[in-house]
């Protein structure tokens, strides 16, 4: 069965046109423990929205989870995890937080409820919505 997420990146920091380029890239400096405890759920072949926080503020891309849980090299400490995440499309309608928050399905998402948390699972059902929204076909 495969789950979905929502991961989040600062386009200044590392941007959907990187993810593009690199096609595969470690998705590390998760330094939250909830986030940390969602990137250890995450399984080979989950799917999850990229998607720019900060600047821009929407939903712009999917991937797959190409490698599970592994320690994160950026950290020093030794105690944080990252994934490796594969590119698979852009959204061709990016999905902005404005028009998350206008559908009243959607009013219990991580992104709306915990809109500080950089890793987030997203249901089957809102998922569907969301892919709906951004005329995603899979």
């Amino acid at each position: 069965m495969t789950n979905y997420w929502l991961i989040k990146s600062e386009p200044s920091a590392f941007s959907w046109q990187e993810q593009l380029k690199n096609k595969i890239e470690p998705w590390t400096g998760v330094r939250n423990h909830q986030a940390k405890k969602n990137l250890q759920l995450m399984k080979k072949k989950d799917l999850a929205f990229f998607y720019h926080s900060n600047e821009g503020k929407e939903i712009v891309g999917i991937v797959r989870i190409d490698k599970e849980a592994y320690p994160d090299p950026t950290d020093t400490e030794h105690k944080w995890f990252c994934v490796d995440v594969e590119t698979i499309c852009s959204v061709p309608v990016p999905i902005t937080l404005k028009k998350i928050k206008s559908i009243p399905e959607l009013e219990d998402i991580a992104l709306i409820k915990q809109s500080r948390l950089s890793v987030m699972p997203i249901s089957s059902k809102h998922w569907q919505i969301l892919c709906d929204l951004g005329n995603v076909k899979l």
